[in-house]
């Protein structure tokens, strides 16, 4: 559905998309994973036709070039920057970008309705959006990039700074689309948002792709093991072999079979205080490819 093949993007001497290349199939979402200034929205912009590659190419919808607007119409947009009027009410804003795809009359009205309901904001279609909260913007935005019912769907950060309720709704409602067939690319530095949603994720950093899979393949390739922390009622018998170090009545250890190595530790005589298993989640992986080291 979407083919992005060794992509490179450069602004003077900042090499922002460096060779970059993935595929997206149909019907799934693919999330796309990276600290500020990685290159996820120059790639974002060179996959809707925003910018020209200087090299590599982009693929839309079995071969279509996102530079043609025929070929853009199979995309709706929905950028981290809110692409929406404050002067305009909800319903005059959808309504405005339908018909830059071309809707009109009863399709137009019966789009504007399904997606204004769909974004839980029809009760408030005629309020200006000067009027509405930043979650309610959020969706709104979603829902002018779903008017003219693409197949495939961006979405640039699409819960940048939404109340808990609002970011809820909008997850709810893009499993809904993924479950009707709408292809999504997804990104976000939400690690909890891309493991609940995504099929496949790639992590991009410095405009490469670091790591590419399904969550249980980054996490298997990259999360490293399971840390375990115990403290017990009593100190273990003296001859018991502790699989870690033992300091101040707790003992920590790191194991990739958590669960078998504290069953053991319970067959030869030791009695848990507290045991806390912490897994390797998505987080760890994506700071293991990317660093610590705070971005601006």
């Amino acid at each position: 559905m979407i083919s992005a093949r060794n992509l490179r993007k450069q602004f003077g001497d900042l090499v922002a998309v460096d060779d970059l290349s993935f595929e997206i199939q149909k019907g799934e979402i693919f999330g796309l994973l990276g600290p500020n200034g990685a290159g996820k929205t120059t790639t974002i912009q060179m996959l809707v036709g925003g910018l020209v590659p200087d090299s590599g190419t982009v693929e839309i919808a079995d071969g279509g070039n996102p530079l043609q607007a025929n070929v853009r119409r199979n995309i709706g947009n929905a950028p981290q920057a809110l692409a929406i009027y404050e002067e305009l009410s909800g319903e005059e804003n959808i309504t405005f970008f339908g018909r830059l795809y071309g809707l009109s009359g009863s399709k137009l009205k019966q789009r504007v309705d399904y997606t204004l309901d769909l974004v839980g904001l029809a009760n408030r279609r005629k309020d200006r959006l000067a009027t509405y909260s930043g979650g309610m913007q959020r969706r709104l935005n979603l829902a002018c990039a779903l008017v003219h019912d693409p197949p495939i769907l961006v979405l640039d950060e699409p819960t940048v700074g939404v109340d808990p309720q609002s970011r809820n709704l909008i997850f709810d409602k893009i499993e809904l689309l993924k479950s009707e067939g709408k292809t999504v690319l997804y990104t976000t530095h939400y690690m909890e948002e891309a493991q609940r949603l995504c099929d496949h994720i790639a992590i991009v950093d410095h405009g490469r792709i670091l790591a590419h899979g399904t969550l249980d393949n980054l996490l298997s390739e990259h999360g490293g093991m399971s840390v375990v922390t115990a403290s017990f009622e009593t100190n273990p018998p003296a001859d018991v072999k502790l699989p870690g170090e033992f300091e101040n009545g707790e003992l920590r250890f790191e194991s990739d079979r958590p669960l078998e190595d504290a069953a053991a530790l319970l067959s030869h005589g030791c009695t848990f205080r507290s045991l806390r298993i912490d897994r390797p989640d998505l987080e760890t992986v994506f700071l293991k490819l990317t660093g610590r080291r705070l971005r601006d």
